[in-house]
């Protein structure tokens, strides 16, 4: 089969997933706008059927921006659901006043009752790998494992943050690098077709901080008031669930000294990618489903079969009806916003070789 794919969409869709003109068509992301009950109006994006594995995006950024990347683990037996942080892409931003992570992690949380999901792997990248800890950390009941994608998590970062009190022109000066690595993942000479696919992405998301520029104030503001994650990676640890931080060696951004310590911590995994910056997951949309396929292998795995097997249901013999009605509730408003057709359990023949080399080791 050709490895030849089409480009994710920004916008809803219910075209099923099937072949197109002898190619392989990836699973499109289908994005929502979602009001919850108490008013807020929140950006998410959904796609595939199975396990439900929640993502947060990093500061600056929003769930869209990730599609490619997404799209393929769809192929995994995931539902994907992205979901944008208060104050962007999709998502409105907090109350005057409401300056501290918690609020933050507290929205996701009510956001998820909204679609009711039950359990979930949560992810997060750089600020959403904070956010998802702090859920995980007090709602251990809620998550299946955690992903920490060079996230401002661990020691580390703590003491960084401590720096940004006394001085903080050194987070304005983290946040530019923040953009320029974004920048710098369009492949323009490299790769000139996945520049045009990353940069419809991208120049959207630009240019709405171009205009609305106030909307990042609150997230900056909340890294500087953060208190230390080392409780919120304990409670992960004491509660037994499988953590696993995946970082770039050559992030300069948010050192890998984050997430050695948040593995560490956490009695989880450490993912070294190998020559990946802060945003190797958005310069090459194949490598974290490559790592997340590892992973399956492994506690991962093993996690995901628990859940399902302590939902009551075999995960041996198990279609993705069966699965689902352990991880969602009754009628749950996200297997309303699924697009429609099945997802891709091949993985491999879909795609072209992940570009980065990854390491695993356990801390």
């Amino acid at each position: 089969m050709s490895g030849e794919v089409t480009a994710p969409i920004v916008g809803p869709t219910t075209t099923p997933v099937a072949p197109e003109h002898g190619r392989v068509v990836t699973p499109r992301l289908a994005r929502h706008h979602i009001t919850l009950d108490d008013g807020h109006e929140v950006g998410v994006a959904v796609s595939g059927r199975g396990v439900p594995l929640v993502v947060v995006h990093g500061f600056s950024a929003e769930g869209i921006l990730y599609a490619q990347t997404l799209s393929r683990l769809v192929g995994l037996g995931f539902k994907v659901i992205a979901i944008d942080v208060a104050g962007h892409g999709g998502t409105l931003g907090l109350p005057t006043g409401a300056g501290t992570f918690s609020n933050y992690t507290d929205l996701l949380i009510r956001v998820l009752d909204h679609l009711g999901i039950e359990r979930a792997i949560l992810a997060g990248h750089s600020m959403g790998g904070r956010l998802v800890t702090e859920l995980a950390a007090t709602q251990p009941d809620r998550a299946i494992a955690v992903i920490l994608l060079d996230a401002i998590v661990g020691d580390a970062w703590d003491r960084l943050v401590n720096l940004f009190r006394i001085c903080p022109p050194l987070l304005a000066g983290v946040g530019v690098a923040l953009v320029v690595d974004t920048l710098s993942t369009v492949p323009l000479l490299r790769d000139p077709v996945q520049a045009r696919k990353l940069g419809r992405l991208v120049t959207p998301t630009l240019l709405g901080h171009v205009r609305r520029p106030w909307r990042l104030v609150g997230p900056a503001v909340s890294i500087m008031r953060s208190r230390g994650s080392r409780w919120m990676l304990q409670r992960i640890a004491e509660e037994h669930i499988p953590l696993f931080a995946i970082h770039g060696d050559r992030d300069f951004a948010v050192p890998m000294a984050t997430s050695r310590s948040a593995a560490s911590r956490g009695h989880g995994e450490l993912v070294v990618v190998h020559g990946g910056s802060h945003s190797w997951l958005l310069k090459d949309p194949e490598s974290l489903p490559a790592i997340m396929q590892r992973l399956m292998q492994g506690r991962l795995g093993t996690a995901v079969r628990t859940a399902i097997s302590d939902g009551g249901v075999d995960p041996d013999d198990a279609d993705e009806d069966a699965i689902e009605s352990v991880f969602y509730e009754p009628n749950a408003v996200v297997l309303q916003l699924t697009p429609a057709g099945g997802a891709i359990h091949d993985i491999e023949q879909l795609h072209r070789r992940p570009r980065y080399r990854f390491s695993i080791t356990m801390e």
